[in-house]
């Protein structure tokens, strides 16, 4: 289904002490996302208990993007 998304969400719940989502993959799901080719923005939809004011937890998703992201960049590029 991948292909033909046309929006896509990051949610996520409770993050470690490394700042990784610990119900998903990110590193994984953000890979399919990539080899899929899509190309759009990503919503962020933080929902735990960790962060009560919902901000530290939509911050802390954006963080693990960047760093998937970042990651993916450095292996589609060698």
């Amino acid at each position: 289904m991948m292909p033909f998304a046309k929006g896509i969400s990051a949610k996520s719940e409770m993050f470690n002490d490394q700042g990784e989502e610990v119900n998903s993959d990110y590193h994984r799901l953000m890979r399919i996302v990539e080899e899929a080719g899509y190309h759009g923005f990503v919503g962020i939809e933080y929902e735990g208990p960790q962060y009560p004011d919902r901000k530290g937890g939509v911050l802390a998703t954006k963080r693990l993007l960047e760093k998937c992201m970042a990651e993916l960049s450095k292996d589609f590029k060698a």
